[in-house]
This record gives C-alpha cells, structure tokens and sequence, in this order.
C-alpha cells in the first residue's frame, strides 16, 4: 500500500511509519513539526526509497491538496494530534484547531481526492483516536465501541468531536473510514513530558518524581509498537465504517507504575537507588478522569489482532530504550513546556 501518515513524526505516528516501511509500504510522512515532532524518530527510515518527508500542517487546505494529487496514497492514516491533556487545560484553542478543525480539513481534502478518482472502493480514510473520550470508568467494566462519549478534558472532548466528524463523513458522504480508538501507548520516543518519560528522566536526574493525587487513577498500558501493528491491520483489513478499540489489556494503578520503574532503575543504575525516594504526590490535574480500561474483544475476533507485550516487558524495554538513547531525550528537554508543571488552571 502507498500510506499517507499525518503525524509521522510524533510518537505513535513514527512507530507507524518505521513499521509501514519495514513491511514494504510506501509512506508519506506529513508533520508540521510542532514541539512534539522530532524527525529522529524516523531518521532509521529516512533514507529509504519508500519514504517521502512533506513538512505541512493539516489544517492548510491547499497543501493537504497539493500532496493528496502528487502522491496519490492508497489510504491515509491521520494521527496528526495535539496530545498532552495538561497542554490542552492552559491553551485549548490550539486543540480546537489542530484536532477539529485540521481534522475537517483533511476530511474535505481526502473526500475530493477520493471522488477524483472515481470513488475507489479499496482507499481508506484511518482515524486514530482515544479512549479518553468515553470519559472515565469506576472500578469495574471497561469501555466498548459502543460507549456513550463523555469526555472531560479540553484534550479529550476536541478528540471526541473529530471521531464525530470522521463518522459523519462516512455516513453523508460515504467516504470508507475506519476508527481506532487506543489506550495509553507508552515505549520508545515517547515525548518527555509524558508520565512514564517523566518518572524515567526524573529518577536519573535525581528529581521529584511528581505523582497526581495518591496515584491511584488506572490506565490501560499499551505498548507503541503493538498499537503500530494494530493500526496497519485496521488500515489493510478494517471494515469500513466500523471503530476498533486497541488496548494493551495491561491496567496499572500509577503509582504501581511509577514505583515498578523505580524498580528497574534500582536495577540498572543502583547508585541512585533507591529511585522511589524521590516520589511526591502533587496537586491532582483538573478533571482528572479516574479509570480507562479497554474492551479489545472487537478487533481480536474480528482481525485476530491482540497485544504481544505485557507492561512488565515494556516497561523494561523502555528503560533500557532511554538509558541507551540519552541524545535523543536531551535534545527535547529544552522545548517549551517540557520539565515543567502545566494544566494547573482551574
């Protein structure tokens, strides 16, 4: 297949493309490169002869045009997001463009493109969403495709109104869409304001390792390179119109999370041990939901797909990923934002 994959340089989006590549596809990586975008996730591809860099924003109507007739992809993979719930309580507004308008806007492209070509039945429109838009879970049940949306943050409710809009133009205009929606990826790349980089980075350095609340809020831990797997086997043999939810059936109480990473870093860098002295319950994040958990009977029965790493597996495999990759992480610390407390607004 020839993939269209916004996003391509962020962190779900890179494990997407180096997975497409290294099965033979044909990718185009469009990215605006926002704070979140690092081209070394994808440097191993780079020089590849099935992969094509455009830098373009998905919210610019002329560029998704120009690049949809240059390249002619045979599905597109939209995971262009602004991501970090924190971010989207001090600044909304870039959520709202970035995920529901930027969303419309390729959906109106990808919709002219695919009708210029007379309709293809085999092209696909690929959104990859959240569970967080379902809102939050009490102590039992998990969600389900068919769950009421809910969503509680800034963050969540843009990413909710883009899946609204994605379905939409399947239904009005019979665009063939399929949807995702996954749970909290974590592994290599992961950006560094992100919890499990934060508690990582944090212990090396000696720092507070700040937990919300009393850690007890629960997520389902799904490994990037599972959910990359995923999300091609959607793209090649979804059903059209059908949403998929991808978890790693891995849930974890954070502060269990935090201290299993302690743990690990006891183990490999003992002269900081122990690592979960530097714990610290701060002020929890507004609106902060309690339990995600994911039903991912759908996609196992019906693709076959389920998750190959357990988070005892990835955790120790993203530990040792930073500790081996120190170039990386250091050169985005300084990006705006990262190392700091954000989303404090109430």
């Amino acid at each position: 297949m020839k993939l269209m994959v916004t996003g391509g340089a962020g962190f779900i989006g890179s494990a997407v493309v180096r997975l497409a590549v290294a099965r033979g596809h044909e990718v185009v990586n469009v990215d605006k490169l926002t704070y979140a975008a690092c081209l070394d996730n994808v440097a191993s591809v780079a020089g590849s002869k099935l992969y094509t860099f455009e830098q373009a924003d998905i919210c610019d109507r002329a560029a998704m045009d120009r690049i949809l007739a240059l390249h002619q992809p045979d599905a597109i993979m939209h995971l262009a997001a602004e991501s970090h719930v924190d971010r989207s309580i001090d600044g909304p507004g870039t959520f709202i463009e970035t995920n529901i308008t930027g969303t419309y806007t390729l959906l109106e492209a990808a919709r002219a493109y695919w009708t210029q070509a007379g309709k293809p039945e085999s092209f696909r429109f690929h959104h990859i969403s959240t569970d967080e838009v379902y809102g939050t879970l009490g102590e039992t049940g998990l969600f389900t495709e068919d769950t009421a949306y809910a969503p509680n943050s800034p963050y969540s409710a843009s990413k909710a109104a883009s899946d609204h809009l994605v379905r939409a133009w399947h239904e009005t205009y019979g665009l063939p869409v399929v949807m995702t929606n996954c749970s909290n990826n974590y592994g290599p790349y992961h950006f560094p304001e992100k919890l499990i980089p934060v508690v990582i980075l944090n212990a090396l350095a000696g720092k507070p390792i700040p937990v919300y609340g009393q850690g007890e809020n629960v997520r389902d831990w799904l490994y990037v390179e599972d959910h990359a797997d995923a999300l091609l086997l959607v793209c090649e043999k979804g059903i059209v119109g059908r949403s998929y939810n991808v978890g790693g059936t891995n849930e974890r109480r954070n502060i269990d999370l935090v201290r299993t990473i302690c743990a690990l870093l006891d183990d490999r860098r003992p002269a900081g041990a122990p690592h979960d002295r530097l714990i610290r319950f701060v002020t929890d994040r507004p609106g902060h939901d309690m339990r995600y958990a994911i039903d991912a009977s759908r996609i196992r029965d019906e693709l076959g797909w389920q998750p190959s790493v357990t988070v005892e597996e990835g955790l120790a495999k993203t530990v040792d990923w930073y500790l081996e990759n120190e170039d990386w992480w250091r050169a985005l610390q300084a990006r705006e934002g990262v190392g700091q407390r954000l989303g404090q607004k109430t």
